[in-house]
């Protein structure tokens, strides 16, 4: 059965057939995709009372490793937002009782966005079934699927410089 996407191809098709309307099917495909994702996911989080923002933030503390904080530098180069909407997100965060802003002992002028032991818990708790959610929007593909689509998405990535720092 064919998808919106092949719909528009055909029509592209037979308006300018000299043009290969291939990277369309692709690159039309996965912003579909995208878009149906982000708000099944945003969905899901809301569910828990928390933005996909608040997730990224609870889920890079605690994947940081005992005592679950970084600094708000190390969050800027990860996850490549801007200062403001890091500290309108910890702000709010912080109202909600997830993390805590920690002088650094060293440095007095840096500050450490720490989890709280009430984010320790939400992250904990909301993590596992987050992968089932992740995992139930790609139960269309066989296993053998999944592996040649993530190879095919890691070769994009590594294409744009989207490597470890």
């Amino acid at each position: 059965m064919p998808d919106a996407v092949a719909e528009l191809l055909a029509q592209w098709r037979r308006e300018r057939p000299d043009i290969d309307f291939r990277p369309i099917g692709v690159v039309g495909r996965l912003m579909r995709i995208s878009r149906m994702w982000d708000k099944e996911i945003k969905d899901f989080l809301a569910h828990h009372d928390l933005e996909p923002g608040e997730f990224d933030v609870l889920s890079t503390l605690r994947r940081s490793g005992e005592p679950y904080e970084l600094t708000a530098g190390a969050f800027l180069k990860s996850s490549l937002v801007t200062t403001g909407a890091i500290t309108l997100r910890v702000d709010r965060m912080e109202t909600k009782g997830l993390v805590t802003r920690v002088r650094d002992t060293v440095d007095r002028r840096s500050v450490r966005i720490r989890l709280t032991p009430h984010g320790l818990e939400v992250v904990d708790r909301v993590l596992p079934e987050h992968i089932a959610n992740e995992a139930r929007l790609l139960e269309a593909l066989d296993p053998a699927d999944l592996e040649h689509f993530t190879a095919t998405l890691t070769t994009l990535l590594r294409s744009y410089g989207d490597t470890p720092r």
